[in-house]
């Protein structure tokens, strides 16, 4: 069976086709999540060049021959229009949209990242939210949505380096002191594998040589030094940068320094599997 999954985040939507292993993804940055944290809702305009995003990865999809399924984040299960959104996306391409949970979504990057057996931690910093899931002995012993992300941050706290660090600490620490040590620690989504692409300094995204890049603490508080010190279009110029993160890097740098420093992590590794096939492996499609 051939799937076309879309994940329908808070800053981007993402298209993953899969037949018995993933054969390609692709990524559309929309920023659904804009104005989200002032106003409580989805703008107009979010709502529509997301759903053409959505809409045009359901005709890819279909190109394909694969059944199309979407799930969506943060941004539509925190939103007080996130039902207008759906039958907005419902419209135009007769899909219904999956909208999870934060716990959900946080088992979900496990599943990608770790399969259904191994133990580790997994974290995933999206646009408006944040995910931390930890399994032991082949269970879930903890599992964490927090409300705030890469977008929400900049929106929070703009490019103030003594706001983002107050801030991201504050939300740190709603996370458990420390968690067991694992060798199978990973962080994925978008801020990692930018992370991960800026240490490897490539000029093009590449999973075969992105996957199990060693993301330092250490190493993540100088990027964010040199980050604060780099104006946001010169960040666009910094090899192995996103350009169209160059805006939301520095804040996601260091919500994801300040987590690692909670959990007492001196290192992560990035993976490019997260919950796009976790999606399909919690519904036994994978």
């Amino acid at each position: 069976m051939k799937y076309a999954v879309i994940d329908i985040g808070s800053n981007s939507v993402r298209l993953m086709l899969w037949a018995d292993g993933t054969l390609y993804k692709k990524v559309c940055t929309t920023r659904l999540a804009e104005g989200l944290a002032a106003s409580g809702s989805l703008s107009e305009a979010a709502m529509e060049r997301t759903a053409r995003a959505v809409a045009d990865f359901c005709t890819e999809g279909r190109r394909e021959g694969a059944q199309v399924l979407a799930f969506a984040t943060a941004a539509v299960r925190s939103s007080s229009n996130g039902g207008t959104f759906c039958a907005r996306v419902k419209a135009l391409t007769g899909v219904d949209v999956d909208v999870i949970g934060g716990e959900e979504e946080a088992r979900l990057g496990m599943f990608g990242a770790l399969g259904d057996q191994k133990d580790g931690i997994v974290i995933d910093i999206g646009g408006a939210s944040t995910e931390v899931c930890c399994r032991e002995f082949g269970v879930v012993q903890y599992q964490k949505s927090l409300p705030v992300g890469a977008v929400s941050i900049l929106e929070t706290c703009g490019q103030s380096i003594g706001m983002i660090d107050a801030y991201v600490r504050a939300m740190a620490d709603r996370l458990p002191v420390r968690i067991p040590h694992f060798d199978n620690r990973y962080a994925i989504g978008g801020t990692a594998s930018t992370l991960a692409s800026m240490s490897l300094e490539l000029p093009a995204y590449d999973a075969a040589k992105l996957n199990h890049t060693e993301l330092t603490r250490e190493w993540l508080m100088e990027v964010a030094i040199r980050l604060n010190l780099t104006p946001v279009e010169q960040r666009k110029n910094i090899r192995g940068m996103d350009p169209r993160r160059a805006d939301v890097i520095l804040g996601s740098t260091m919500l994801l320094a300040a987590i690692m420093q909670k959990l007492r992590l001196d290192s992560v590794f990035f993976s490019d599997a997260d919950n796009l096939e976790g999606y399909l492996a919690a519904r036994g499609l994978a």
